[in-house]
């Protein structure tokens, strides 16, 4: 068996917590909607939606330390990040949503990364 360049196997690694966000965002909104309603599975849903903008804000800015034409494009998404923060705010005061499930769905990208972690350590060859 081949052994991938670091390249690769970051370029995996990130794909697949990304895919891990979206997944409990979606599952945890659906199951947060269930247990305690329709407005606190939203309010998941929105902090999910922040968290993976973060995700992404924080991986361009990564690749913007490599590659310094990308400095353009990291700022964007920090600004984008900014933006999304201040929209999801407004739209939980004015609709009134559980400010709890929208911060329990800001830690989805901190759970992404540690079911990663633990992937490797399983699959690791």
């Amino acid at each position: 068996m081949t052994r991938p360049n670091d390249q690769e196997f970051y370029d995996r690694a990130v794909r697949r917590i990304g895919r891990i966000i979206l997944a409990l965002g979606v599952v945890g909104a659906i199951l947060m909607g269930w247990y305690k309603g329709l407005s606190s599975g939203f309010s998941f849903l929105i902090g999910s939606a922040v968290s993976y903008t973060s995700f992404l804000g924080w991986r361009y800015l990564a690749d913007a330390l490599v590659s310094s034409a990308q400095k353009r494009r990291s700022r964007f998404f920090v600004f984008r990040l900014v933006a999304l923060i201040a929209i999801a705010w407004v739209i939980i005061k004015i609709l009134g949503l559980n400010l709890t499930a929208a911060a329990l769905g800001l830690l989805v990208s901190g759970a992404a990364v540690v079911l990663e972690i633990v992937y490797e350590l399983i699959y690791a060859s």
